[in-house]
């Protein structure tokens, strides 16, 4: 998965970052499904994925209008 930028995510309509969210979600859980049989040999890649779900989401709050 590629790093986006904040300004590239900026950019995206909300059903497109909705989309990216489901998608990472999906990663974050077959990454940990790995983890779990002991096939992973990046451990710090579950927390990158993760930051990067808390990025997507807060620009998706930013777009709905914040609270």
């Amino acid at each position: 998965m590629k790093k986006s930028k904040s300004t590239e995510l900026r950019a995206l309509a909300t059903k497109d970052l909705n989309a990216k969210a489901l998608e990472i979600n999906e990663d974050i859980f077959k990454t940990r499904m790995q983890m779990a049989t002991g096939s992973v040999t990046n451990k710090h890649e579950i927390l990158t994925k993760r930051r990067h779900l808390a990025r997507v989401k807060t620009i998706l709050n930013e777009k709905r209008g914040g609270k």
